[in-house]
């Protein structure tokens, strides 16, 4: 894959809240998902019960996203937005971005 590709690659963004969570299931959950490659970024908050998850779409299918999440009974929020890799590490130099999307 040419590195051009790769920036250009489709990623999706999925927000959650979460009614069965707490900050131990919180982390476990987010290390398993974090050593799955199909997954770019997420962030899984036990206190506050949301979180977020950056993933390929065309790898991963949601369904088995939400399957995954499926014990933390997750609620998609806010819709869902699309962005590219490019994307992803343009808001990734940013503390400000990092902070405002979380």
């Amino acid at each position: 894959m040419t590195t051009e590709r790769v920036f250009n690659k489709k990623l999706t963004r999925l927000d959650f809240k979460f009614g069965n969570i707490n900050w131990e299931k919180a982390t476990i959950k987010q290390y398993e998902l974090e050593k799955d490659e199909r997954v770019w970024r997420i962030f899984l908050n036990g206190y506050a019960k949301n979180g977020f998850v950056i993933f390929d779409e065309e790898l991963l299918p949601r369904e088995e996203l939400l399957k995954a999440l499926e014990e933390l009974t997750p609620e998609i929020v806010g819709g869902e937005k699309a962005l590219t890799v490019q994307e992803l590490i343009e808001e990734s130099m940013s503390w400000n971005n990092v902070f405002s999307h979380s």
